[in-house]
């Protein structure tokens, strides 16, 4: 599984919840951090929203070509524990 942290530098926010996903330990994920600086899409889409946790699905059609899908996960109050962050994960990361 992959999980996608949309993100800007300077968001203590974002920074909080990096720190709790590096301290999650029941599930096995990948974690890719984007900075939102760095691509006018991401800014425009999360300007206002970060962080922002997305899980990259792979998905296969009927007609055999694979495509990549995020899936925007539900967005944790910062004072959530890590337990909390895995409790939400577990609902998302063992479909």
């Amino acid at each position: 599984m992959r999980l996608i942290l949309y993100s800007k530098p300077g968001c203590h926010l974002c920074e909080g919840l990096q720190e709790k996903l590096q301290k999650v330990r029941n599930f096995c994920f990948e974690l890719e951090v984007r900075d939102i600086n760095t691509r006018e899409d991401w800014f425009l889409a999360y300007q206002y929203e970060v962080p922002v946790l997305c899980l990259l699905s792979y998905r296969i059609p009927e007609d055999k070509k694979g495509e990549t899908v995020e899936e925007r996960l539900p967005r944790l109050s910062p004072r959530a524990s890590v337990q909390q962050l895995e409790q939400m994960l577990s609902k998302y990361l063992s479909m």
